[in-house]
């Protein structure tokens, strides 16, 4: 029975990276006898088991064999025979295929170390076509990994064009597209998520309503980048980095233009109400996808709103208020910051404007304090009922803000 460290944790230690969680593999070993030293089995498709002291998951090595579609369609063997080679031949990509002996000697039968310095992701071997989860976690990769240079090596590009061309990708279940792309947009670069489905042709089957804003121009004087779905991924990149980690505000940034991809085509490259347009698309998606319901309600305020943000100098005192009404911005204070961040991502997710000022930002969220500091005591006065009480905070809200405007 010998332990070895797999995984992401061998990975990131070779690139330099923070240590995440780590996982260990088991060789000659079997379920009675993890037990009988303590390991409490957790695993429900193959044998996982969690340290009795450490906590951290212990798995059998064990191979897999595909016996029906999807990636739930394989048979697992954990026979004590099976040899760390042999697990780490199932694994995805080569960097992924590394492990480590007690003594700290690297195992690396597949060349994860040279692809690691050379920041390639490639797939271990043929079996990766058999699991179609492998062509999203590849994109989420990319999501993590861009920044630092890696490519998807081209055989594996090729590869995943095959899956996607037989059909495999039907069989994805929404939460599990939904798992991998909400960890995408919490990464640092998810335009490489974007643009690596996008190349393989995947994103037209797991986000068709993304994959239509490729091609669709936009007016080039607002939008020098032209193309809508580089305009996306420029979108998607600059919310990361504004919020990063945060994918509330990722999943809103990815899906506030949806409405142009269905602009009429005479009508382009304009985008007349565009962001009316796209709120149907936006709660398709989420319903597809069984979105959490925080993520839609801020996507579907983004989809909406994110115009009139842009505009806000112009709007009238009264307007802004209606605005802020309409985002439930009294009793959800929280989402006015969350859209201000959602529109400067779209302002300055264009070419030549990603160190652009964004002052309407800071004033939406200065003109919401001000409406928000108005209570209910300022305006109670002797006599008046329900409504006008209503009304009377309504009128008090937007003096509040006329007066904000003018310091």
């Amino acid at each position: 029975m010998k332990t070895y460290l797999v995984g992401g944790a061998v990975r990131d230690r070779l690139l330099g990276l923070p240590p995440g969680d780590r996982d260990w593999v088991v060789v000659g070993a079997t379920q009675a006898e993890m037990e009988a030293q303590g390991f409490r089995a957790v695993g429900r498709d193959f044998p996982v088991f969690l340290h009795p002291q450490s906590n951290e998951e212990y798995a059998l090595a064990r191979t897999e064999r595909k016996s029906g579609r999807g990636y739930r369609g394989f048979v697992v063997d954990a026979d004590p025979s099976v040899t760390l080679e042999e697990d780490l031949q199932r694994r995805d990509f080569t960097v992924n295929a590394i492990a480590q002996d007690p003594d700290g000697t690297l195992v690396d039968p597949y060349g994860g170390v040279a692809d690691t310095h050379a920041r390639v992701l490639r797939h271990v071997g043929p079996a990766f076509s058999e699991d179609p989860l492998r062509v999203l976690r590849a994109a989420r990769f990319m999501a993590r990994f861009a920044p630092l240079g890696f490519t998807v090596a081209p055989d594996t590009m090729a590869l995943m064009r095959a899956m996607v061309a037989s059909g495999e990708l039907d069989t994805l279940v929404p939460e599990r597209v939904w798992q991998e792309l909400r960890r995408a947009l919490g990464s640092a670069q998810p335009s490489a998520f974007l643009s690596t489905l996008h190349e393989c042709g995947a994103l037209a089957t797991v986000l068709p309503e993304v994959d239509a804003l490729y091609g669709v121009p936009q007016r080039a004087e607002f939008h020098p980048e032209v193309d809508t779905g580089l305009h996306q991924q420029m979108v998607s990149d600059m919310a990361a980095r504004l919020a990063t980690g945060d994918a509330v505000i990722g999943f809103a940034a990815l899906v506030h233009d949806l409405g142009k991809a269905l602009t009429p085509a005479d009508v382009l490259p304009r985008h007349i109400g565009h962001e009316h347009a796209g709120v149907k698309p936006v709660l398709a998606l989420c319903e597809r996808l069984k979105v959490p319901a925080e993520h839609r309600e801020l996507a579907v305020m983004a989809c909406r709103e994110h115009l009139n943000v842009h505009r806000l100098p112009e709007l009238r005192d009264a307007t802004v208020l209606e605005l802020l009404t309409r985002c439930d911005a009294f009793r959800r204070p929280e989402r006015i910051s969350q859209l201000a961040t959602v529109c400067e991502a779209d302002k300055r997710g264009r070419l030549g404007s990603t160190e652009a000022e964004y002052p309407q930002g800071r004033e939406l969220v200065r003109l919401h304090e001000a409406a928000l500091a108005v209570s209910a005591r300022d305006v109670a006065r002797e006599g008046l009922n329900g409504p006008e009480v209503g009304e009377a905070m309504r009128k008090a809200r937007v003096e509040a803000i006329h007066r904000a405007r003018q310091t």
